[in-house]
């Protein structure tokens, strides 16, 4: 669904709300809500396989809410507006869940994560992670 096809401002919003009911889409735009992430990222990071990723990043690069960026053979995926993040941060707030952001949130390298930037972050040599990364 693109939200940008729906015809009123309340179709909009409901739009916007249904795309974010998903848990799964809800942690991926929590992983990927400050820094960018390749799919081999998002599968360490949330313990899921890479087709649940890959089909939930669809659903999100069709309604616009993430991009996506080639370096290579990595596809990195970011959020199309970082005010996303702002309201789904807010909301847990009202709901006294904060942990489930502080959770997600990638404040640094995830252990066994073979992406380029994990690899980077510990300090590992160009190479030495897995090249299979899309």
């Amino acid at each position: 669904m693109n939200i940008l096809e729906v015809s009123t401002s309340e179709e909009n919003l409901a739009a916007l709300f249904r795309l974010l009911s998903q848990p799964v889409r809800l942690r991926i735009l929590l992983v990927i809500g400050e820094h960018e992430a390749c799919v081999c990222h998002l599968e360490a990071a949330l313990g899921l396989r890479q087709a649940t990723i890959s089909q939930q990043l669809m659903v999100l690069r069709d309604s616009f809410m993430v991009t996506a960026n080639r370096d290579g053979k990595n596809i990195y995926y970011r959020l199309a507006n970082p005010r996303l993040l702002s309201l789904i941060r807010q909301a847990a707030d009202m709901m006294n869940i904060q942990d489930l952001v502080d959770k997600f949130t990638r404040p640094g390298p995830v252990a066994g994560c073979p992406c380029p930037h994990c690899a980077e972050a510990a300090g590992l040599l160009p190479g030495t992670y897995r090249e299979t990364c899309s």
